[in-house]
């Protein structure tokens, strides 16, 4: 199952990237610098938008996402990046090690979010900066958050533990961050139910 999902992901997302994905990603990215962590790298959409001059270490755990990343590393022009199997519950670095952390599309699948977030405050430097764009759950009371609840339990078993309805923003200002830039909107071309997102920075105080 991982080896399917892995190999129709770039096709799944595809009109999604073109109609938002990429631009987000692009803006969010642009300016991170110096020692950069991104976990859940997925098949490496992210790295076409990175400096080429920074240290960048990509985290996945499968092992079928990361072939993907590594032959998107070869045709890039990043000059210093290494692949990791690490998950973002257990993080295989020092306290204080980075930058910045990149988490896209990440938080909805991940086992434990608020382990995740406190993972990724502990590797942060003092004052460096999550950088996220994640799908989340509609607003509360909503018609579209009533169906994420109900299709959620089958959903997350389909689709490698994705969940509909986490409150990731709430989960990052639980973790200790404080959010210095967020942008909500719809996630175009892609069903309804997994279109609401957030998008911005949060910083390690």
């Amino acid at each position: 199952m991982s080896f399917i999902f892995a190999y129709f992901y770039d096709n799944l997302m595809s009109k999604t990237e073109e109609a938002c994905l990429k631009e987000w990603r692009q803006k969010l990215l642009k300016n991170v610098s110096g020692d950069v962590l991104e976990i859940g790298a997925g098949t490496g959409a992210n790295i076409e938008f990175y400096p080429k001059n920074i240290k960048l270490v990509l985290a996945e755990p499968d092992k079928n996402m990361r072939q993907q990343i590594e032959s998107k590393i070869s045709n890039s022009k990043l000059k210093t990046t290494i692949v990791s199997d690490g998950t973002a519950e257990n993080i295989e670095a020092k306290d204080d090690s980075f930058d910045f952390v990149v988490s896209t599309l990440v938080c909805c699948s991940v086992t434990k979010p608020e382990r995740s977030l406190l993972e990724i405050k502990r590797v942060l430097k003092p004052g460096g900066s999550l950088v996220f764009l994640e799908h989340v759950g509609a607003k509360q009371g909503s018609k579209r958050r009533r169906w994420q609840n109900i299709i959620n339990p089958f959903w997350k078993k389909l689709a490698g533990n994705c969940h509909l309805n986490r409150d990731t923003e709430a989960s990052i200002l639980s973790a200790g961050f404080k959010i210095n830039d967020i942008k909500r909107e719809s996630m175009r071309k892609t069903i309804p139910i997994i279109r609401p997102t957030i998008r911005g920075m949060a910083v390690k105080p």
